[in-house]
């Protein structure tokens, strides 16, 4: 027989164009082997019938954060379940030394073997990694994660130093876990800069796919307000925590990570989570003021999807916050207009015992920062994006195609052949209703309970095997691969 797989009768939505088309897909080896109408089903050991199903390209969850507030080995099992749930085929996670993660500091060249170590055979999805250099040492070992560990992306922190990870703080620091001659602060950050653009030059066959992130938020904005928000007793919840994280300290923070990029030479910045319009427009303006430099602009579906009303309250406390309907409206008129480049979950799993003890429900300075949600990442935008006239193809560009393209997964974000057999298939008219219970993530909770969707994914295959169909949850023992990227 030619094939392994054949997947009938499906729709492809492919990353380009402008339509989707009637197919049946072909997969051999574990990757897409042919894309045609009317491939024999007599040439493969195994058929699916699609059903007239969309088939999307499997989602590059590119902001997850696999094991920040509980064990790794726990994290990667059930969050990628969550993920698979969700289409998701590839999950990038921002990793760290210090508080938190593996609560441990030092050098790369021994933390992350360690994290490697926990983390094989334990993902149900293909699963790669961004570090954060933390401290002088991590910035010298930036070369040896490129060549070593196909580790290329790295992350600042724009706040970390002087504000806390769930609001104002004093012993960043010890947070940290770096030593006491070194500073987490703008003069870290060019040095991250220039130790990424060094990395590209010594790499250059690679180097259009090795960048820096960034999480920006000025520190000393956000702690001058949060002083003033907590004696405001007009403000509760999500909208004091939004008021208390301004939306210029986004602005702010990404002018300064703009100029430092062009002070460095680095080209390939990725500026993450834009939750405002203010942060966007600075974003569209820098890229204006130097256009020299590759921007990439990431927004999450939770910023996509709720807002400082929202009934989950304090179990909706992310960085950068949850912010007014007005934001909210302008961050879907950038992504239809094409100014923002990918779509992410930015799942950070925080058990509801974690988030926030029983005794300060109600009190959002007591939350901690983040939630889950990568198993409504491609749902919720293909049923909020179709009421807003989003095409499918765009859809499929910025969950798949575009992350791919920039985070070195050469062999992901398209159904093509060649490319590693990964897909979603999306019943684009089945209406439902988000449930955690029926999530196989162990957070307990969602701030998107009780929304109503209308698209559900009913399958989804990993380089060519099923990992999820709708009436039997996730499928089989864990086979995800480490991404050692970019890969071939």
């Amino acid at each position: 027989m030619d094939y392994d797989l054949l997947i009938r009768n499906v729709r492809v939505v492919r990353p380009h164009g402008n339509g989707v088309h009637e197919s049946d897909i072909a997969i051999r080896d574990g990757r897409f082997a042919r894309v045609a109408p009317g491939i024999d089903p007599a040439s493969a050991r195994q058929v699916h019938e699609g059903g007239g199903l969309l088939a999307f390209p499997g989602v590059v969850d590119a902001h997850m954060h696999s094991g920040i507030y509980s064990p790794l080995a726990e994290d990667a099992v059930s969050e990628s379940r969550a993920a698979a749930m969700g289409g998701v085929t590839s999950s990038l996670n921002y990793f760290r030394t210090g508080q938190y993660y593996l609560n441990k500091g030092g050098p790369y060249a021994d933390f992350f073997p360690e994290v490697l170590q926990v983390s094989k055979d334990r993902f149900h999805v293909d699963y790669g990694y961004h570090l954060a250099p933390m401290d002088g040492t991590h910035i010298s070992e930036i070369p040896m994660l490129v060549e070593k560990h196909g580790v290329a992306s790295f992350k600042i922190f724009m706040f970390y130093g002087s504000h806390g990870l769930h609001g104002a703080s004093d012993s960043q620091r010890q947070f940290l876990m770096i030593a006491d001659d070194q500073r987490y602060d703008y003069a870290h950050f060019e040095f991250v800069m220039r130790g990424v653009q060094t990395a590209r030059e010594r790499f250059p066959e690679r180097a259009h796919q090795i960048s820096l992130s960034l999480h920006c938020e000025t520190a000393e904005i956000m702690t001058a307000y949060t002083r003033i928000v907590e004696k405001d007793a007009s403000l509760k919840g999500l909208a004091a925590y939004s008021a208390s994280r301004p939306q210029h300290s986004e602005g702010l923070a990404v002018f300064i990570a703009s100029y430092l990029a062009h002070e460095t030479a680095l080209p390939t910045i990725n500026l993450l989570h834009l939750s405002s319009r203010k942060a966007v427009q600075a974003a569209l303006m820098m890229a204006d003021v130097f256009p020299h430099i590759d921007f990439r602009r990431e927004v999450t579906i939770g910023h996509l999807m709720l807002d400082i009303h929202s009934p989950a309250a304090e179990l909706a406390k992310v960085n950068p916050p949850i912010r007014p309907r007005e934001d909210v409206e302008f961050l879907w008129q950038a992504l239809l207009a094409g100014e923002l480049d990918w779509v992410v979950s930015d799942h950070a799993c925080c058990r509801h015992e974690s988030k926030i003890p029983s005794r300060y429900f109600g009190n959002i300075w007591m939350a901690k920062s983040g939630f889950g949600g990568t198993e409504y990442l491609l749902p919720a935008l293909v049923s909020e994006g179709t009421r807003r006239g989003m095409g499918y193809n765009h859809m499929a560009r910025v969950t798949s195609w575009t992350p791919a393209q920039r985070f070195g997964l050469n062999r992901k974000g398209d159904i093509a052949e060649g490319y590693d057999a990964d897909l979603a298939l999306v019943d684009p008219n089945r209406t439902w209703t988000i449930r955690a219970s029926e999530s196989p993530s162990t957070q307990g909770y969602t701030p998107f309970e009780g929304i109503e969707l209308s698209a559900r994914v009913e399958a989804t295959f990993l380089r060519g095997g099923q990992v999820y169909a709708h009436d039997r949850g996730v499928i089989g023992a864990p086979r995800g691969q480490y991404l050692f990227r970019p890969t071939d």
